[in-house]
């Protein structure tokens, strides 16, 4: 029976494959991970805290492991070769690319790094070193080595009869790519014109118009293009235009997933190494350094207050409600803040289209300001009975929610100049300036309007 037919969801695997642990059928282990995929099999392993994990190694097949430790969260591969000899190592990545190969390695110390090399056919050796060598955030370093290319001017049949020899294509071979004789990229082929078109023809005449990547190029800036172009497949030059590689389907994915996972972390103030499973003392540290910048802006915030400790003393309502001020504020300035920063993930952002940005999100403040700044001022009246409070409320409500959405367009465009993730520092930043905007226009207007 396949996996689809026994499992409507990943959450019923996981529960079947829990109910096999608690009855320890060891038989059916066997059989369950026999029967998953490798994306599968890496899936599964993350979705359970080490112990356990070290456990469920024991029937992962000895024929796919380093397929799978390629695929596992980094955190998850470090563990289990934390544990290996060189010579377990060496016998894991056997046969696998050198993109699998480098990923395995990525964790390993010097000592297994420099013996695995050394058992590595020549060419694998060759682009592991070189995929060692791109810094972890930059194209080269998710791209794959080993391309398919072709010089120019060579027959179509020519090309077909060579592929074949030699073996050159794979499940995620897409194009071919057409070079000079130095290497530099010229176009592509793809696999349809290959085998429909007269085969007396040379490649040059069918040859199209490629879209690159730059080797060097930040990971995070491709993720946004790839995008907005909606490509599968790109091939990768350096900056004299020489190919080096290529991103793959699964290529593309995982950049667009990882950048999306990294800017879904930050924005919580979370460290792109945490998972759901990653140790209790990895995940408390990791989290503990921006909780620590966040109880230094909830000082300022409490410093603010302070100040206007005489009008809270004479009058109670106040301090009922400055959360509703801070809280308005601060939903309003987050939801700007998610759009922006999507905004500029894919792009979109730049030029003139800046200021009409800012012209609308202001207008979106004011008007939403307005309405919710009614609506607590009518609450308000109704809870207290008291006109000058409502006033306040009221004023400081429209005031907060328009700075907020002002504030949700500025501080990212801000960090981006700067060079500092937005997506990273963002929201705690945010959260600060709704905070003292907020208690500062309130409180200010009632040391105004009542006192």
């Amino acid at each position: 029976m396949r996996d689809d037919e026994k499992y409507s969801n990943n959450e019923e695997q996981l529960l079947y494959l829990q109910k096999l642990l608690d009855t320890s059928d060891t038989a059916a282990l066997q059989a369950f991970f026999t029967e998953l995929d490798i994306l599968d099999i890496a899936r599964t392993l993350e979705s359970f805290p080490a112990k356990t994990r070290d456990f469920l190694w024991e029937y992962v097949p000895d024929d796919v492991i380093g397929e799978v430790l390629a695929e596992v969260d980094e955190d998850i591969r470090a563990d289990y070769i934390e544990d290996l000899s060189a010579s377990d190592v060496e016998q894991i990545v056997k046969g696998l690319d050198a993109q699998e190969v480098a990923e395995v390695l990525d964790v390993a110390d010097d000592a297994i790094k420099t013996s695995v090399y050394a058992s590595l056919d020549q060419d694998i050796r060759a682009q592991v070193e070189n995929l060692h060598a791109y810094e972890d955030d930059v194209v080269g370093r998710y791209m794959d080595p080993e391309t398919v290319n072709v010089k120019q001017g060579v027959s179509l049949e020519a090309v077909q009869r060579y592929i074949r020899i030699h073996h050159l294509l794979d499940d995620e071979s897409q194009q071919i790519m057409i070079t000079d004789k130095d290497k530099r990229l010229l176009g592509t082929l793809t696999l349809i014109d290959l085998i429909k078109q007269p085969q007396d023809a040379v490649v040059d005449d069918y040859m199209d118009d490629f879209f690159t990547l730059n080797d060097q190029m930040k990971v995070s800036d491709a993720a946004a293009l790839l995008r907005s172009k909606e490509l599968h497949f790109v091939p990768v030059c350096d900056s004299d235009g020489i190919l080096v590689g290529q991103l793959n389907s699964a290529d593309v994915l995982e950049i667009t997933q990882e950048d999306a996972d990294m800017t879904l972390k930050h924005m919580s103030g979370v460290s792109n190494e945490e998972e759901v499973f990653t140790p209790i003392t990895r995940s408390a540290k990791s989290r503990g350094i921006w909780l620590g910048i966040n109880l230094l802006t909830a000082f300022l915030a409490a410093f603010v207050i302070g100040q206007f400790e005489a009008v809270l003393d004479q009058i109670v309502a106040l301090a009922i409600l400055m959360p509703v001020v801070a809280s308005m504020g601060g939903i309003a300035g987050s939801q700007t803040l998610t759009v922006v920063i999507r905004g500029l993930a894919l792009g979109q952002l730049a030029g003139n289209n800046v200021r009409w940005l800012y012209n609308k999100e202001m207008w979106v403040g004011m008007s939403n300001g307005l309405v919710w700044a009614l609506v607590v001022g009518l609450i308000s009246h109704l809870w207290f009975g008291d006109a000058m409070i409502t006033l306040v409320i009221t004023l400081a409500i429209f005031i907060n929610m328009s700075l907020a959405n002002l504030s949700g367009v500025l501080i990212p465009m801000v960090l981006k100049k700067l060079q500092i993730d937005p997506a990273l520092s963002g929201a705690v930043i945010l959260t600060t300036v709704t905070d003292v905007v907020g208690f500062l226009s309130f409180l200010g207007l009632a040391t105004l309007i009542i006192l």
